[in-house]
Parts: C-alpha cells; structure tokens; sequence
C-alpha cells in the first residue's frame, strides 16, 4: 500500500460477467471524472483481455518508460494516466498463465507504476469473482466498487456473485450501473428496453444499494470507443456523455459520504471499569 499512497481513492468497475460493457463504462467514467477537475488514471486489471489501450486511442506497441529498470511511467491519453498488459504485450500472444502468474503481473502494474498525484484511479476489472479480485482487495485501500450489469436475467445472476464477493472481502459497494437499458431508434425515435427493465432497481431492492446511473443501449458508443476516443471526447454535450457525467458526480457523492460516515463513526475502547 506504500506504494499506492499518493493516490487519494481507488475505486473498482467490475462486473460478474462479461459482455455488459464495464470496460466502456469504466473508460467513459475516468473520462466524465476529467471533465470535472480531478486528475485520474486508469488501470486495466485484465490481464487475459486488456481492452483500455484500444478504447483510449493509444497507437499500437506503444511501451511505457521504464525508470531504474523496475518502475513504469503510466502512459498518457486524452488527460488520464494509464497502464494495461495491453502496453507491455504483442496484442496477439494468448496469456496462457496460472493464477499466481497472473496475479504477479497484475500487482506489478499496480503498484510499479508511476502514478501522479491521482485524485481517482479507476480500475477496470476482469469480470468474475476470481484472483485479482481478492488480490486487489488485499493490496490496496479500495474506496469503494461498482457492479456493472445489464438488466437481463443471466447478467443479474452475475452481478448478485459479484456484490456478494466484494461484500465478504469488506469492499464497500458504491452503487449498481444499469448498462444498455433503453434503446432509442435513430430514424424513429422509438424506446425499446431490449434486454429489460427493472434490473438495477431489483438489485438495489434485494442488497440495500443504489443505481448510480443508467446508461443506453447507443451505437455511438461503440463506435467511438472502438475508434479510440470514447463518446464522454467524442460528443462531450450529447446526451449519452451527459449520462456518463452522472455517473461520475453520482459516483463522488457517494465515495465522499462513505468517507464522512468512516470519520463520524463511533470507536469503542475497553477499560477496566
């Protein structure tokens, strides 16, 4: 954690599968935290698929600086500090590693990265509930974690194992995102909730969290992740950006009244009375 003390909250993306698009939502949210004057950076936690470089925009075989032949300086892109094994791989070399090895990799790019002065680190998380899950948890102070998840029923199923993780290694939950809710036709207008409604709302019910934000199903959005400059840059006053925006000052909110509640709590000493 020493390492890691000049980074004031580190807070999760994760998700219980994949396919729900944390790893958007992940790039999009360190982005709309930008906007709003904290410096922020972000780390691509899966080591398997790391997907950040290309949604950042980063050019191919681009290499960190290696400092005193151990530390790495995270690199740069669209204002946010960034790392990923997606910077220190060929993009086309499988990782056929074992868990130890994988978790080895991930605290390297954690904790031997050169991080400013970071107001907010967003890890973007491997989906599951797996290694670095527990590892980060056990390295590092977490602010808090977002469960990401689509309102069909498979991906609440997920989310469920995933809340539930995070609650038994004492990370505290900030909210649940609501990705690809609503689908508005572009030649029509027409809303269609293709995958459902009601999900986030039904996570909050059963856990006692709050859904921090609800994102729509937008072609926009992938393309402009795909092209490397995420919609949050791309069309930073449309709709779907202002959405994303939300989410960040939603995310704040609830990072700081965690932050008062520790503060205030009560402490209890034993006395021989």
């Amino acid at each position: 954690m020493e390492k890691l003390r000049n980074i004031k909250k580190i807070v999760c993306v994760a998700s219980g599968k994949g396919g729900v698009g944390k790893s958007t939502t992940a790039v999009n949210l360190a982005l709309a935290l930008k906007r709003r004057g904290f410096k922020v950076g972000l780390l691509d936690a899966d080591i398997y698929g790391p997907s950040q470089p290309l949604m950042l925009g980063v050019k191919a075989g681009t290499r960190p600086s290696i400092v005193d032949n151990k530390f790495m300086e995270p690199i740069i892109a669209h204002g946010i500090e960034s790392n990923s094994m997606g910077y220190l791989v060929d993009p086309n070399t499988p990782m056929v590693w074992r868990a130890p090895m994988i978790v080895g990799a991930f605290n390297q790019i954690l904790k031997d990265t050169l991080w400013s002065d970071l107001d907010y680190l967003i890890v973007d998380m491997p989906p599951g509930t797996g290694d670095i899950q527990l590892s980060l948890s056990q390295s590092a102070n977490i602010s808090g974690a977002i469960i990401v998840t689509t309102p069909q029923d498979v991906a609440l199923l997920d989310a469920r194992k995933g809340i539930e993780m995070f609650r038994k290694v004492k990370v505290p939950l900030l909210g649940v995102v609501e990705n690809m809710g609503v689908h508005i036709c572009s030649n029509c207008g027409h809303a269609e909730a293709i995958f459902g409604t009601g999900g986030g709302e039904q996570l909050s019910q059963d856990y006692g969290i709050t859904v921090i934000g609800s994102l729509p199903l937008d072609l926009g959005i992938r393309e402009h992740t795909d092209n490397g400059t995420p919609i949050v840059i791309a069309q930073p006053d449309g709709a779907v950006a202002q959405a994303y925006l939300a989410l960040a000052d939603a995310m704040v909110q609830r990072v700081e009244q965690l932050a008062e509640e520790s503060v205030s709590a009560p402490t209890f000493t034993e006395t021989d009375d």
